[in-house]
């Protein structure tokens, strides 16, 4: 049996193959991620690919610029070729939540600016319903307000808490708020009614937004599936 590092490896090199010479590139964060962006480095360090990254984190920013990949803000290019990014859980209709690691809003706006978008994770974030807890970001101001209307709604709400004690501030200096519960409601409605709440910036309900999703399996073959549109309900 192949261990998650290695599955993580597998899939994040395989994706980095997708990139061509030229291209604008979003490249995500996570621990699959770290793969890719390692591949990418040997590919411009190696073969002199020619690319220009666009992060969505600080780490992903000083990580991917040390292996010598030219990194660019968002809105410093006219357009994303492809992001190439991981997932917290992916269900059998390719909604997905991220979050885990606090970067879901420069994920999520990288990712509607990227003409495609491929996520690449092991197998065992494949579920056939979501289940894993929804991070939300929020705004400071409000922030314990605005927990309690999401206690009072029954979404079980924890702050995201860092070795000290302390809100877990994201690359926008905003917090973190996970939510937990006994069912997924239907995701396009929880995710509209998570937007529609005063001081919430975005949550981690990503839908309809990936193209193909990249499996590392636990006998190093490799998956790869073309996803549909979900309805909007």
């Amino acid at each position: 049996m192949t261990d998650q590092t290695s599955l993580k490896k597998l899939a994040g090199y395989r994706a980095a193959e997708l990139v061509e010479d030229g291209m604008v590139v979003g490249i995500g964060s996570g621990s699959t991620i770290a793969y890719v962006i390692e591949a990418l480095g040997k590919r411009v360090a190696e073969d002199g690919l020619k690319i220009k990254g666009v992060p969505t984190s600080d780490k992903t920013r000083r990580t991917a610029a040390k292996l010598g990949i030219p990194m660019h803000n968002v809105d410093d290019v006219d357009h994303i070729d492809i992001t190439i990014d991981g997932a917290d859980q992916i269900d059998e209709n390719f909604a997905a939540i991220k979050g885990g690691g606090a970067a879901l809003l420069w994920e999520k706006i990288v990712a509607v600016n990227s003409k495609r978008n491929v996520w690449v994770v092991d197998g065992s974030k494949l579920s056939d319903h979501l289940t894993h807890y929804l991070p939300v970001e929020i705004i400071p101001y409000g922030a314990d307000q605005l927990f309690k209307r999401l206690e009072a709604k029954g979404y079980k709400p924890t702050w995201r808490l860092d070795q000290n004690g302390n809100p877990v501030r994201t690359d926008s200096a905003n917090y973190l708020i996970d939510l937990h519960f006994n069912q997924m409601p239907a995701p396009f409605t929880l995710g509209r009614e998570l937007t529609s709440m005063v001081g919430v910036v975005e949550h981690g309900l990503f839908l309809n937004v990936v193209d193909q999703v990249i499996v590392g399996r636990e006998d190093e073959t490799i998956d790869i599936f073309d996803a549909h549109p979900l309805p909007l309900i």
